[in-house]
């Protein structure tokens, strides 16, 4: 187990990596994604994602918790107190999506915090895989590849300006 600093700047035991993933898959029990797999699946995923990416502790971690604000599983206010790493609650925060934002904005928030966007292009990889989007209706996936391509675009991982960061 790491020490990360508590509120009052003492140094207080972080979650494992196993605590991580214990909390995000109690978090977002019985949830399914579009396809009607257990969405902790994702999670699964994405973290592995950023394994294979190169990832350290606290963007797999961030990996685990990516949706569990916007989903409402897990609220800001824990996110604040958990035993996390600053960089981990921000990677989480800056991928938590805002109702109403425009993907431009959603983007440059993800590229302007240091290690986000490894996290996001992992979690659009699975979000992609032509597996998953293959049990979706023609309509659906049509719909969700252009939002990828869009978004993988604006992130700069299609070989875009922002490919090197």
């Amino acid at each position: 187990m790491s020490l990360t600093p508590s509120p009052t700047g003492e140094p207080s035991p972080a979650l494992s990596a196993a605590e991580v993933e214990t909390v995000a898959r109690a978090a977002h029990a019985g949830q399914t994604d579009k396809a009607g797999r257990p969405y902790t699946d994702h999670l699964r995923a994405v973290a592995e994602g950023v394994r294979r990416r190169g990832g350290d502790e606290e963007q797999i971690a961030a990996a685990w918790l990516h949706d569990a604000v916007e989903d409402d599983a897990l609220s800001e206010e824990w996110l604040r107190e958990a035993a996390l790493s600053r960089r981990t609650k921000d990677i989480v925060l800056a991928l938590t999506k805002r109702s109403g934002e425009p993907p431009e904005e959603y983007a440059a928030r993800i590229l302007a915090t240091p290690g986000a966007r490894l996290v996001k292009e992992a979690d659009l990889g699975h979000n992609a895989d032509a597996a998953r989007l293959a049990v979706l209706d023609g309509a659906t996936r049509a719909r969700l590849t252009e939002k990828y391509t869009r978004m993988r675009a604006l992130l700069g991982l299609d070989g875009g300006p922002a490919a090197g960061s």
